[in-house]
């Protein structure tokens, strides 16, 4: 479904309106109106600066935020207490994830979802090479790091942005009948 000329990215109208409304603490006439405008008026003006809006599956981005929350959390958990632990002995470690994903957008999240969560940091997105090339704090085992990061991450990232539907009489699952 392709979005109305005067509404290019309904998020972005959204997520502007929204933000301005916050930043001025009031629900006054004046700003609803200045809300409204700014939200409808700046994506417009972006237009041909912003990629063309495309849909995104709710359900596994939903999923998606609750895990990378669930991680922010447990990580500075387990961050704080290898830093203040008395006798801890970090195991710092780089590794490389192999990349399935395509979309540029997806990648930038995938790097910067490796990076908000405490003990990794993506360093480089190689395109050519296919890869993300992460730093961790602590890490026994880099191989098992890297198929974590692709499953909790990459995988869900995969399913929202690379999704393909099925065509018309073809089955959803392989093994599943039209």
């Amino acid at each position: 479904m392709k979005n109305p000329r005067w509404l290019p990215h309904p998020w972005l109208t959204v997520l502007l309106a929204l933000s301005w409304l916050l930043l001025q603490h009031t629900l006054a006439p004046f700003h609803l109106i200045s809300a409204a405008l700014i939200g409808l008026v700046v994506p417009r003006l972006l237009k041909g600066f912003l990629p063309a809006a495309q849909p995104v599956r709710l359900l596994p981005s939903v999923r998606l935020l609750g895990v990378v929350l669930w991680d922010i959390v447990t990580s500075n958990i387990t961050v704080a207490r290898l830093v203040l632990g008395p006798m801890s002995r970090p195991h710092p470690a780089w590794f490389k994830v192999p990349l399935e994903l395509t979309h540029p957008t997806a990648i930038s999240l995938l790097a910067n979802i490796i990076t908000t969560t405490p003990g990794t940091v993506s360093c480089t997105v190689d395109e050519p090479g296919r890869y993300i090339l992460v730093h961790a704090l602590d890490c026994s085992d880099p191989a098992q790091m890297a198929a974590d990061i692709k499953a909790r991450y990459e995988l869900p990232l995969l399913a929202i942005f690379e999704f393909t539907p099925p065509e018309a009489g073809q089955a959803a699952n392989p093994g599943e009948a039209p």
